[in-house]
């Protein structure tokens, strides 16, 4: 795994939060204001080395993303397996719920929908190692930092996950423009896996098939389509809905 560097204010703070290791915490010389103060100190607590730099250093570490002062380098992002995932949503005696993203090609849907999916407890997201935005400092700072607290498996092809995941239960839901009906006329309870596709083509034809249902969100604005984010929010949050509502 490559180093990166995490760039960012809350990025960084949730970083600190979390088990992973830091190898160093680069600070702007003479910025310490505000949470700058409450990161270092929470740098110093774990004995992180932490360096003060200057702006000219701290940009060429962010590579365009505002990082607001502050950077912290790490070994690059650990991914998790399927079965991972389903142990941890065990480990918490709840059914699982995963996100699959078909060639999500943008960082900063990548981050969004990883953001979304932390709030809304979802167990795990799965996306291909191919033709797909990875996780990085973009992502980071596009998730809020929710990357740390989120398992995040990549696999060699979504269909062949979908057969594992239906395998161990899971009941896979596809958004499609076309779909058989509407999100919220659908049951979508239980064991959940929902597969979210690229942002311009949707899922692809193959990982279609295999979905077991095809929903739809309503257009009916001049505008017929939805941001990939913003598709998977509604669609995550629906889900979270149904699975409140049955608990009455």
């Amino acid at each position: 795994m490559e180093d990166q560097y995490v760039v960012g204010r809350n990025p960084v703070m949730e970083l600190l939060n979390s088990d992973r290791h830091i190898d160093k915490l680069y600070v702007l010389k003479g910025d310490l204001k505000g949470s700058i103060n409450k990161i270092i100190a929470m740098a110093k607590d774990k004995n992180v080395i932490i360096q003060e730099v200057d702006k000219k250093k701290l940009d060429s570490m962010a590579e365009g993303n505002a990082h607001q002062g502050v950077a912290a380098l790490v070994t690059g992002f650990e991914y998790a397996s399927i079965d991972d995932i389903v142990k941890k949503a065990q480990s918490l005696n709840q059914k699982p719920f995963v996100v699959l993203l078909d060639g999500i090609e943008d960082t900063h849907n990548l981050g969004a929908i990883i953001r979304t999916a932390e709030c809304a407890g979802v167990h795990g997201v799965i996306i291909p190692k191919r033709r797909s935005a990875m996780v990085n400092q973009t992502v980071y700072k596009a998730s809020a930092g929710a990357v740390e607290h989120m398992l995040i498996a990549s696999v060699n092809n979504i269909s062949n996950a979908i057969e594992d995941l239906k395998e161990k239960g899971l009941w896979i839901y596809g958004a499609d423009m076309d779909g058989e009906s509407y999100h919220f006329n659908t049951s979508m309870t239980g064991a959940v896996g929902l597969v979210i596709g690229n942002e311009g083509k949707g899922i692809s034809r193959l990982v279609k098939e295999k979905c077991d249902v095809l929903v739809k969100i309503p257009m009916l604005g001049k505008i017929s389509s939805l941001n990939a984010s913003a598709a998977a929010s509604i669609l995550i949050y629906e889900v979270l809905r149904q699975g409140y509502e049955g608990e009455r």
